[in-house]
């Protein structure tokens, strides 16, 4: 009897095929976003190079807790974009992970533009 993928296998699979066509440049790096059923994590790359420029996360003290997931994720959108402008970087390429650009991802992307951040 055949078995069906896990829910994570197929958001790694529709990931895979997202970065066929996404890439970080020095000009204009990658916004990845990665959520688990407790935190968000993004992080600001840059693929020719293999490095993280700036991250942030619902881990960090500063940005934990909250009235609630969808406000926290825009808490860590603001966060990075001030530690991406900081760090020289306006412009980026948004990368959703696989999720769909609803609920917490959204509202990341959303912070990260009030923040400053095109994409």
């Amino acid at each position: 009897m055949a078995t069906s993928p896990s829910r994570d296998a197929l958001r790694r699979k529709r990931h895979q095929r997202l970065r066929l066509r996404l890439a970080g440049t020095p000009d204009r790096p990658r916004l990845s976003v990665f959520r688990s059923t407790r935190f968000i994590y993004a992080q600001v790359i840059d693929d020719t190079t293999g490095r993280t420029l700036v991250s942030a996360s619902s881990r960090e003290s500063a940005l934990a807790g909250g009235p609630g997931k969808v406000a926290v994720a825009e808490a860590v959108g603001k966060a990075l974009a001030e530690r991406a402008r900081q760090a020289g970087v306006s412009q980026v390429v948004f990368d959703r992970g696989g999720y769909r650009y609803h609920g917490r991802v959204r509202s990341l992307a959303e912070g990260a533009r009030a923040g400053g951040l095109d994409l």
